[in-house]
C-alpha cells in the first residue's frame, strides 16, 4: 500500500474520535403545546444522554412519569460505560491497519465496525422498547394497549406527541470513517494485466 492509502485508513480510524465530541443520535418530541423551536429533545452520546436544552431531560422525565415510563437516568445505562472503550479499540485497530498497510486488515476493520454498529443499533432498539413498553401499572394516565416506544429512525405519533428519531452529527463521523477506509482499500488494489495473445512483451 502507498502512503496515501495508509493515511486514508488512519484518518478514517481517527475520525471516530468525533464521537467523543458530538452526539450519535437525537430524539425530538413535537406537540401542539410546544411552539416551533421549543420541542423537547435529547441527544445520545457514546458516554451520556443529555437534553437539547438544560431542562429538556428533566421535563421529558416529568412527562414520562404521567404515562408510567421509567425516568431516563444515564448512570443506569451500562452501554454508556463500555461504548467509549469499544470506540477506542476501533480507533486503535484502524491505526494499526493503516500503519501496517495490509488490505485484509482494512476489510477486517470494516467488518468489525459494521458488526459493532449493528449490535449498537439493535441494543438501542431494545432500550427504546424497554422504555416504551415496561410501564408502571399505577401510572396517572393509562390507555389500554398503548405503548410509547419511539421509532428507531423516522417519526411516529404517540398520543398528542410526534416523536422524531434520527442520526446526529457523531453518526456522520462513523460513516465518514468507513468511507475513508473503503477508499483506502479500493485505491490500493492491484490490477493484473494479461497480455493479448500474439502481442509482443
Amino acid at each position: 500500500m502507498k502512503l496515501i492509502h495508509r493515511v486514508l485508513m488512519i484518518a478514517g480510524a481517527i475520525s471516530l474520535l468525533g464521537l467523543f465530541v458530538f452526539p450519535m443520535w437525537s430524539i425530538w418530541l413535537e406537540a401542539p403545546q410546544y411552539p416551533k423551536g421549543s420541542e423537547l429533545g435529547i441527544f445520545i452520546h457514546i458516554d451520556k444522554v443529555t437534553g437539547s436544552r438544560p431542562n429538556d431531560l428533566e421535563n421529558l422525565n416529568t412527562l414520562n412519569h404521567y404515562i408510567g415510563m421509567k425516568p431516563i437516568q444515564p448512570d443506569a445505562i451500562p452501554e454508556l460505560e463500555y461504548m467509549p472503550i469499544v470506540v477506542l479499540i476501533l480507533v486503535g485497530l484502524g491505526i494499526v491497519a493503516g500503519a501496517l498497510g495490509k488490505r485484509w486488515m482494512i476489510i477486517t476493520w470494516l467488518a468489525i465496525l459494521t458488526i459493532a454498529g449493528s449490535v449498537g443499533m439493535y441494543d438501542f432498539w431494545k432500550w427504546e422498547y424497554d422504555y416504551g413498553h415496561d410501564l408502571d401499572p399505577k401510572a396517572i394516565i393509562k390507555i389500554e394497549g398503548m405503548s410509547y416506544q419511539p421509532p428507531l429512525i423516522g417519526s411516529k405519533q404517540l398520543l398528542n406527541f410526534t416523536a422524531h428519531s434520527y442520526p446526529a452529527i457523531g453518526f456522520g463521523f462513523i460513516v465518514f470513517g468507513a468511507i475513508l477506509a473503503m477508499l483506502a482499500w479500493w485505491l490500493s488494489r492491484t490490477k493484473s494485466i494479461t497480455p493479448l495473445a500474439g502481442a509482443k512483451t
